[in-house]
């Protein structure tokens, strides 16, 4: 086992190449050698890139986790769900495709999981099935995910090809008859704004289904 090498250091590093070179480039071969290892020494603690990303996504978790924590009790089951997707949404911005990361992956710190427990428990005293708390949850943890890879996948190609969204090249290749398309792209407010609104929607449809 190389020295110096853990699963935490591990997973720093392949945050920090997750950072600089996006989701595509991260591979156990290209994190070794930012490590400064042969690939062989890391698979003392990740057989493989799926590993690899259950670790990663599990230490984004733990902050998610570590946040929610902090947020009191005794609020609606609303405003239980709309932190979670706040804060979830925060840390998968901190990382470049940090909401890709989490797609499929297992979490692999118990703790991690139990955290559930406190939120299942609240969800369930308001009114909830434990499996509409359950459902809730995935609800919202997969509207985040999906709202998060379109909001990173956009910036990261405009910064990449500013004309790639551009408006007037759109309402021009879409042609005449779709006037209500071209409006509605317009109309399109990216970032916090946008996010607040379809979660509204999302926490709207809950709360039919609740009643």
């Amino acid at each position: 086992m190389a020295k110096g090498i853990t699963r935490e250091r591990i997973v720093a590093v392949a945050l920090e190449l997750l950072n600089d070179q996006g989701m595509d480039a991260l591979t156990v071969r290209a994190l070794a050698s930012r490590l400064d290892v042969k690939a062989p020494a890391l698979y003392w603690h990740v057989r493989n890139k799926q590993e690899l990303l259950d670790e990663m996504s599990t230490f984004v978790m733990r902050r998610v986790t570590d946040a929610l924590a902090a947020v009191p009790s005794g609020g609606s089951w609303r405003d239980d769900l709309a932190a979670y997707a706040r804060v979830l949404r925060s840390e998968y911005l901190r990382h470049r495709d940090g909401a890709r990361i989490f797609s499929g992956t297992r979490i692999v710190d118990p703790e991690v999981v139990r955290a559930k427990e406190p939120w299942l428990e609240r969800l369930t005293a308001t009114g909830f099935s434990l499996a509409a708390a359950d459902d809730a949850i995935d609800l919202v943890t997969a509207f985040v995910v999906g709202f998060v890879i379109e909001e990173q996948e956009r910036g990261q190609s405009t910064g990449a090809d500013p004309a790639r969204y551009s408006l007037a090249g759109r309402d021009v290749w879409l042609g005449e008859g779709a006037e209500l398309v071209k409006a509605a792209g317009h109309l399109r407010d990216d970032g916090d704004r946008r996010f607040e609104r379809q979660l509204g929607v999302v926490l709207d449809g809950l709360a039919a289904r609740l009643s």
